[in-house]
């Protein structure tokens, strides 16, 4: 049984996540900051179990991979989700996003590397995007290029490179950013574009169980290797 852990899980594309795994058999751990809303979204997953994991709280990742370790021995998937978009620049703005969507991803995963490596096949995804890609970002073919999201993208550009760096330092660990494609989320309905979320949690299911024989230190969409 592949043990998987998704941040961020109790809604959105960290949600549907962990229904394609459950599906796929995987025993998934939906981390959440929010225990009411967690709770819930467990509930509602037909064998999801709840841990509360707030990723800009140190002690709150301990607490959850300490529960996880108790109860199953490894970690096989660890799936970074958790994120924020702000529209506002503000130094305040600027904490929070780079807390949550860089700063989370080196809590998570140094708490989570001593589970990973008892699993036969570790792996790591992050839910990265292509607003933080350079090439992205200053091709006008390309719609990232007329979004001036500069917290959010400059945010993901430093989860795209953590990815990249993480690889290189755990060549026995998979680790893969990916652009899971434009969704309707929360974090998106301001804007009011984005495809279902169905489509894009398969993207982010096809990078968490990579076989053996798959990459690492890559940066993907559904289509392959985006470039950086």
């Amino acid at each position: 049984m592949t043990v998987t852990l998704i941040t961020g899980a109790n809604k959105g594309i960290g949600y549907e996540t962990a229904s394609q795994l459950l599906e796929l058999g995987h025993t998934v751990y939906i981390g959440a900051r929010d225990v009411e809303r967690g709770e819930t979204a467990a509930a509602a997953l037909d064998g999801a179990r709840f841990v509360q994991l707030d990723v800009t709280d140190e002690d709150s990742v301990t607490r959850a991979l300490s529960t996880i370790e108790a109860a199953e021995g490894r970690l096989d998937v660890l799936v970074h989700n958790a994120g924020v978009l702000h529209t506002e620049l503000s130094g305040a703005a600027a904490q929070q996003a780079f807390d949550t969507n860089a700063v989370g991803i080196v809590r998570v995963t140094e708490a989570a590397l001593p589970l990973l490596r008892r699993s036969a096949h570790p792996n790591v995804v992050t839910i990265s995007s292509s607003m933080g890609s350079f090439w992205a970002v200053n091709n006008p073919e390309r719609p990232e290029s007329g979004m001036p999201l500069a917290l959010y993208a400059a945010s993901k550009a430093a989860a795209t490179m953590l990815t990249i760096q993480y690889a290189k330092a755990h060549p026995d660990i998979k680790f893969n950013a990916l652009e899971p494609g434009t969704t309707a989320t929360d974090m998106t309905a301001a804007f009011g574009i984005g495809r279902p979320v169905e489509e894009s949690a398969r993207v982010v299911v096809r990078l968490a169980t990579l076989n053996g024989d798959g990459p690492t230190g890559t940066l993907q969409d559904e289509d392959g290797i985006l470039a950086f």
